[in-house]
C-alpha cells in the first residue's frame, strides 16, 4: 500500500520549507507554495545554487501573515501580509528563460530586510492569481498547465524508499529536505515513482510528467546553509543518470483539484516506461 507520508510547502522559493498535515492542491501548485520570489537588482531569480545561505531562512506562515526569520542571526522576524492588494508595484522578473512581466513587488520593508541579511540588494516580489507561467509544452497534458516560481513544474513526488536507498549508498545519510519535494510517500519499492503515469492522491488527481533532474543545490546542507562535498549527487550520477541528467523524482502536472492530507491512499492509474540509465561500473 502506497500512503501520502509528507507535504511540503516553500512559500518563498530557494528558501526554509514547511511541513503540512493537508495542503490545498492548485492548478500552479500547493497552496502558497513558491508563490514569493528573491530577485537580484536586475529581476533575475536568486536560489540556493549560488547563494546557499538561503537555506537559513525559515518560513511560517498563519490566517493573515507570512512570516520569515533566520536561524542564525537575532534579527527580528519579517512580517509579510497574505493579501496582495497590500503589495505595491507591478515588476518583470526572469526565472530561468521564463520572463513573469505582472510580478509584484511586496514591499520597501521587506526589500530592505532581505537586503540587510544577505549583504546585498535585492527585492522581494509574489506572483498574483492573474499571472500565467506555462509549463512547458512538450510535457503539459492540455497544453495550458500552470506553475508558480518553481524551477519548472507544479508539484515533486519522492518515495521514501528512493531516500532509503539512496542513504544505503552513501557514507553520510542525507535527509529528504535535500531533495524539496512537495510530496512524499511510504511504501512500494524505490524509484517506483518516476514511473507513474496517471495516480491519485485521496481524491486528487496528478499525472507524472518528467523524472526531475538534480543540481548540486543537494550538495548543501538545509540546516546549515552550507555545502558538504559532492554528495548526494555525486553517488546518484553513478546509477541515475539518464544522458547528462541526474534523475530523482517525478515532476507532476494536476488534473483534479481536491485536498489533500498525510494518510492519504495513493492508488497508481497507470504507468509508463522508466527512462534508460547508464550504470556506472566499479
Amino acid at each position: 500500500m502506497l500512503q501520502l507520508s509528507e507535504i511540503w510547502i516553500y512559500p518563498v522559493k530557494s528558501l526554509g520549507g514547511i511541513s503540512l498535515q493537508q495542503a490545498k492542491v492548485t492548478e500552479r501548485g500547493l497552496e502558497n507554495d513558491r508563490r514569493w520570489l528573491l530577485v537580484d537588482e536586475n529581476g533575475h531569480f536568486l536560489t540556493q545554487r549560488q547563494y546557499p545561505q538561503l537555506a537559513l531562512f525559515q518560513p511560517a506562515i498563519d490566517a493573515e501573515y507570512l512570516t520569515i526569520t533566520h536561524r542564525k542571526n537575532n534579527s527580528e522576524a519579517l512580517k509579510i501580509s497574505l493579501t496582495p492588494t497590500n503589495y505595491h508595484k507591478k515588476v518583470s522578473v526572469k526565472v530561468w528563460d521564463d520572463t513573469i512581466d505582472d510580478a509584484l513587488e511586496v514591499s520597501n520593508e521587506a526589500n530592505e530586510w532581505f537586503s540587510k541579511a544577505l549583504e546585498m540588494s535585492v527585492r522581494l516580489v509574489y506572483m498574483p492569481e492573474s499571472s500565467r507561467r506555462e509549463v512547458d509544452k512538450n510535457y503539459a497534458i492540455s497544453g495550458d498547465e500552470i506553475t508558480s516560481f518553481s524551477d519548472a513544474y507544479p508539484f515533486l513526488v519522492i518515495g521514501q524508499s528512493s531516500l532509503d536507498d539512496l542513504n544505503n549508498r552513501l557514507k553520510e545519510r542525507v535527509k529528504m529536505n535535500r531533495f524539496r519535494p512537495n510530496l512524499v510517500f511510504k511504501g512500494g519499492e524505490a524509484y517506483e515513482e518516476e514511473n507513474w503515469y496517471e495516480v491519485q492522491i485521496g481524491k486528487a488527481t496528478f499525472w507524472g510528467v518528467k523524472p526531475c533532474s538534480r543540481c548540486i543545490m543537494t550538495t548543501i546542507d538545509q540546516e546549515s546553509g552550507e555545502k558538504t562535498g559532492k554528495d548526494p549527487l555525486l553517488t546518484l550520477s553513478t546509477y541515475r543518470k539518464a544522458g547528462k541528467r541526474v534523475l530523482f523524482g517525478q515532476n507532476l502536472l494536476v488534473t483534479v483539484l481536491e485536498s489533500i492530507q498525510i494518510g492519504d491512499a495513493i492508488n497508481v492509474i497507470s504507468t509508463k516506461k522508466l527512462p534508460q540509465f547508464e550504470i556506472e561500473v566499479s
